[in-house]
């Protein structure tokens, strides 16, 4: 296994971490307790679940497991959340971390996440006085949280705004092969300010395991897309950790056998992986963000063709289109929005200026017919 710097906090954590969000619910939790002593056995020493995950059985999952490996409590990391929207107060959020602590048989939390945050607001809500990260910061001066870190899905440019403000030691957020283009400028940002950087989603939310063919070119002579996949974010200096969700004991051997054989990415490689990405899937948005820039009523072009991927990647139905659509407005791309697809006045600015010369304005129509049906 390959061990890292979580930024300033001062620890070495492992390059995988054990992702406590696919477990198999037809197994018992004991059953799958036993994934996270095998995974510590292999080497792993960062256990990350939520309230919720898993029909809100992973961190009981988690508790059954972490009371087990108890007698060497100093020698693992242990990580949950708590969205700000639910945790909109001080007392409210050290009733969660209260809640968690028990369900996971533990005194302290490593890490504590202000959870998925979808939009600027939400970040300020749990910044606000009085809120979430004060009620936080309060259960770390007591001990009860070491580390006060953030989940966001919010692109690159609006990440690193919130790593300026300099209130975290880390940040978790979705970034894999086929997307970093659209996330490296909050993955740089955190990783030049000191933060530990943590990349959730590192196959695609499953797409590339489902779609190994059509990604074939990701992967070097030797190595499957899979393989390929794990290896871009484990060997990239700038990520600290790749959050990997495990089902089973094979996946967590093949994660820590492509981790222990990673050789580092260089620049170069990753201006070689974007390049690949470009020129094999040339009718994907690789989220460059010229786009943004010239739309007068302010859509966010560069959001929808990154959602749109999903039909020129995955030729999903129309079916699975409108809910993937539903899915970006309430948690994931579009739920910062200042304005929809069907705003767009068809000016042509946003063509112009793309470097891979997509049909936008054909695709917003699509995706305003997909939001319609919502």
């Amino acid at each position: 296994m390959i061990y890292k710097e979580y930024g300033r906090a001062g620890i070495k954590v492992s390059a995988v971490g054990f992702g406590g969000m696919r477990f198999d619910l037809k197994k018992s939790n004991e059953e799958n307790a036993e994934l996270l002593l095998y995974a510590r056995e292999k080497g792993v020493n960062y256990f990350d679940t939520a309230p919720g995950y898993c029909e809100d059985k992973s961190e009981d999952i988690f508790g059954i497991a972490l009371d087990r490996m108890s007698d060497y409590r100093d020698e693992f990391y242990v990580s949950t959340k708590g969205m700000p929207t639910e945790f909109d107060t001080a007392d409210k959020a050290r009733g969660g971390v209260e809640k968690s602590l028990k369900r996971l048989n533990c005194d302290y939390l490593d890490f504590y996440h202000v959870w998925c945050i979808r939009s600027m607001a939400q970040y300020e809500l749990a910044m606000k006085k009085g809120g979430q990260y004060d009620g936080l910061m309060k259960c770390k001066e007591e001990g009860l949280i070491k580390n006060i870190v953030i989940s966001t899905h919010l692109p690159g440019n609006k990440i690193e705004r919130i790593i300026n403000d300099d209130n975290f030691v880390g940040v978790l957020m979705g970034v894999n092969i086929l997307n970093f283009p659209y996330r490296w400028q909050g993955v740089e940002a955190a990783y030049n300010g000191g933060y530990g950087v943590v990349a959730m989603n590192p196959l695609s939310g499953g797409m590339i395991p489902k779609f190994e063919n059509e990604l074939g070119y990701l992967a070097a002579e030797g190595e499957t897309p899979v393989e390929a996949a794990i290896r871009f974010c484990v060997s990239c200096p700038q990520i600290t950790i790749t959050l990997i969700g495990f089902t089973t004991k094979q996946h967590i051997d093949t994660a820590c056998d492509v981790a222990a054989g990673s050789k580092p990415f260089t620049q170069e490689d990753i201006e070689r992986v974007k390049s690949n990405v470009s020129e094999n899937m040339n009718a994907i948005c690789t989220g460059c963000g010229y786009c943004m820039k010239c739309c007068e009523k302010e859509i966010p072009v560069a959001n929808y063709m990154q959602a749109y991927n999903d039909k020129a990647m995955f030729h999903k139905s129309e079916k699975e289109l409108i809910e993937e659509t539903k899915f970006h407005h309430e948690w994931g791309l579009l739920v910062d929005r200042k304005a929809s697809a069907a705003d767009c006045i068809q000016c042509g600015k946003c063509e112009a200026e793309c470097t891979q010369h997509l049909n936008i304005i054909e695709r917003l129509g699509e995706m305003a017919e997909w939001e319609a049906k919502i």
